[in-house]
Order: C-alpha cells, then sequence, then structure tokens
C-alpha cells in the first residue's frame, strides 16, 4: 500500500505526510526549548538551540547521504579541472548548498532579535511562495520550463498569500478599531476580536537592521536555491536520469561543508577583528559553556534533518512547477505550525492558536483545493506526453487537462 510510482499523486501525497510529521515534531521542540526558563523548560536562547540542533540535523543528513552513498551522480558531461573530474551538474548544485549553508542558520536567528518571530515566520513562507511564481516565469521565458503554470496554481498563489498575510495585518492598530465598527452594528461578539495594545506593530522588524538583514539573506539565498533546482529539473535531456538524491547529496554536502568554516572562523576571528555583538557571543558561549540539555537538543534537531528529504524532494518532484511545488511545500509547512501550536498547547499549556491562525488556514485549505485541480490537470497532461513520448506539453494534453 505504501509502494507509489515516481512523480504520482500518492509519492506526492506520501511526501507532505512526511513533511508534515517531521515539521510538527521540529515546531513543538522549538517551542519547547526556546520557551521561558520555568516549569521545566530548558530556557535556552535562539543562538544556543540553534548550534545544538544544527548538530543533531546535520548528523542525520551526512549519516544517510554518506552511508548509503547518495551523492553518486551519473552525468553525461564531465568537468576536468587538473587531477579533479567531476559532474558538471557540480558547478551549481555546490553554490545551492552554500545558500543551504545560508538558509539553515537565518531561520533559527529569528528567534534571536526582538521582533515578533511569527510574522517573520509568515513573510518568509510568503516570499518563497512568490519566489517560486517568479522561478518559473524566468524559465518559461529563457525556455528551459516546457510547460505553462496552471491557473488554479495561481489563484491558489493568491489565497497562499492571503494566509500568510492574515497574520501580519493582524495588528491592534487594524483589528481594534473593526471590531469596535462591528460592535457599533450591533455584533456585540466583536469585541472578542480586540487585542491588546501591547501586542505591537507587526512591520516593527523594518526599523532592525539585523532583522532585515537576517530576512534578505534568506530569502535571496532562498531564491538562487530554488531556482538552482529547477534549472537541474527542467534542463534534463530526455533518457538522462533526474536524480534527486545525488542533487540533495552534493548540495547537504557542501552546506555542511560551509556552516563548518562559518563556525571555524565565529570561533577564531571575532576577538581578533573586534566583532562584538550578542549574537557573537550567545554563539561561542554555546561551545564554551554547553546548556546542560544540550544533548536533547541535539537530539530534537534529528527531526528537523529528517524533513529537509522531503523538503528538497516536494520542491524537486517530477513534472511539477515550481509554483506548486513551492506551494505544496509552504503551505504544508503552514498547517504543521499551526499542529505544532495546538500540540504545545496541550502539552506544555503554551499559547492557544489565534484567530488570525485560524483564518490563515481557512485561506490555507482554499488554496489546496485550488492545488488538487491544478493536480488533476497535470496528472493527465504527463500521462499524456509519456504517451505521444515527445519533448514539451503535447496540445493534445492541454485540450484534455483544461477540458
Amino acid at each position: 500500500m505504501f509502494k507509489t510510482a515516481e512523480g504520482s499523486t500518492g509519492r506526492l501525497l506520501q511526501l507532505c505526510v512526511g513533511y508534515f510529521t517531521f515539521y510538527v515534531m521540529t515546531g513543538v521542540a522549538v517551542k519547547y526549548f526556546l520557551a521561558e526558563p520555568g516549569d521545566g523548560f530548558p530556557g535556552m536562547n535562539g543562538v544556543q538551540y540553534l548550534v545544538y540542533s544544527t548538530l543533531g540535523s546535520a548528523g542525520v543528513v551526512l549519516g544517510v547521504v554518506l552511508g548509503l552513498r547518495w551523492y553518486r551522480m551519473e552525468s553525461h558531461r564531465l568537468v576536468t579541472w587538473g587531477p579533479l573530474c567531476f559532474p558538471s551538474e557540480y558547478l551549481y548544485i555546490v553554490p545551492s548548498g552554500v545558500c543551504t549553508a545560508i538558509v539553515i542558520p537565518t531561520t533559527t536567528l529569528m528567534y534571536t532579535l526582538p521582533i515578533s518571530v511569527m510574522v517573520a515566520m509568515v513573510i518568509m513562507r510568503g516570499a518563497i511562495i512568490v519566489v517560486s511564481r517568479v522561478v518559473d516565469a524566468v524559465q518559461i521565458r529563457l525556455g528551459l520550463l516546457q510547460k505553462r503554470v496552471y491557473r488554479e496554481e495561481n489563484i491558489a498563489v493568491v489565497f497562499a498569500l492571503l494566509a500568510v498575510g492574515a497574520k501580519i495585518v493582524w495588528t491592534p492598530s487594524i483589528v481594534n478599531p473593526l471590531a469596535d465598527a462591528l460592535e457599533r452594528l450591533g455584533l456585540e461578539a466583536a469585541a472578542r476580536l480586540r487585542l491588546d495594545v501591547s501586542a505591537g506593530d507587526n512591520f516593527e522588524f523594518l526599523r532592525s537592521r539585523a532583522a532585515v538583514g537576517i530576512l534578505g539573506s534568506y530569502v535571496i539565498a532562498y531564491a538562487i536555491r530554488i531556482y538552482i533546482m529547477n534549472f537541474y529539473k527542467n534542463t534534463r535531456a530526455r533518457g538522462e536520469q533526474l536524480n534527486n538524491r545525488a542533487f540533495f547529496s552534493v548540495e547537504q554536502l557542501s552546506a555542511s561543508a560551509t556552516l563548518l568554516l562559518v563556525i571555524l572562523l565565529l570561533l577564531a576571528l571575532p576577538q581578533r577583528l573586534g566583532w562584538h555583538t550578542a549574537q557573537i557571543g550567545q554563539f561561542q558561549e554555546a561551545f564554551a559553556s554547553a546548556h546542560p540539555q544540550w544533548k536533547w537538543a541535539a537530539v530534537s534537531g534529528i527531526p528537523f534533518g529528517i524533513l529537509a528529504f522531503f523538503s528538497v524532494f516536494i520542491f524537486m518532484f517530477k513534472g511539477r512547477t515550481a509554483t506548486f511545488a513551492g506551494l505544496v511545500n509552504r503551505l504544508t509547512s503552514l498547517i504543521a505550525g499551526t499542529t505544532a501550536t495546538l500540540l504545545f498547547h496541550y502539552l506544555f499549556g503554551g499559547r492557544f492558536p489565534e484567530f488570525a491562525d485560524w483564518l490563515a488556514l481557512l485561506f490555507i485549505l482554499v488554496a489546496v483545493a485550488f492545488l488538487t485541480q491544478a493536480e488533476r490537470k497535470r496528472r493527465v497532461e504527463l500521462v499524456a506526453t509519456e504517451e505521444e513520448g515527445i519533448g514539451g506539453v503535447p496540445e493534445s494534453a492541454r485540450r484534455r487537462a483544461s477540458a
């Protein structure tokens, strides 16, 4: 019952279930280790947890790719540099790994800044949805992508952005006047919508150079990475294997090497160069004086390492556009994030999802409904392409898909 064909809807659903499961585990772990100390919580700061969880996640990823030798890649074009001979794909997969090395820490570093982390997270997700659509537009114009983005996919993008935007606009300056207006119309229940003014401004992060820098680094690195993933996927010649495992392995190996180099530099250079920031101090302290529960934090990083497999395989899913794959990836993470919040509430007494979270979930479900229609069309198109045995998208498949 678990055996599915490559590129099938069943395989896609399996990847989503795996990604969802390990994302929920990761979300609960992050909330647990970063919760305020007391009541049994470790009370780690964001940099400490970043160091220890990355150790666990990198360990499981490297163990799999090296142990199973997934890094072996067949290529029709080899590059020779002196004594070295390697597949030409390495020339862009290795830079993708460097971008991955930027994405990994910037995600957690948002927890170290005096801004709304939840808002930063939804902005990150929304940015990747937009980036995925832009990548499709660019590669279609360049002739790399021989598919069109379906209308349903574009509609799903709109609702996905509404989902991530729901949390951003849910601020006292917007919600409270709305609640007052509804009360004046006789809807007394609207008073429950009113927010405490201490909730602050969700765009406060724009006044933080560190926050803008980290967020910008994340978006740029992810944009380059998504472009490279789809370049690899869309430029395979007929008969040339699409080896996502090899791509993932080479990318992760280069990401791990980059992270190791950065760690060594951050441990050795700041004092010599006179760098003094709170984040660098916390980073060095995480090594010099390990938190009593650092081992458990490292163990909690294992689910994050496992979900990396599912995340990349969704982004690179066979026969789908970057728009579709990016939406599936980000929407799954949004649903998992709400689920993690619920679990943490019932298990550890964390906050219950707010109205904005449920509103976002509603928009997500609408986006999923449109994605389901797009997936049905794409399956018809892929089957027709395989039957006719020619490149590109056959006109007959287009007609059947739009019927």
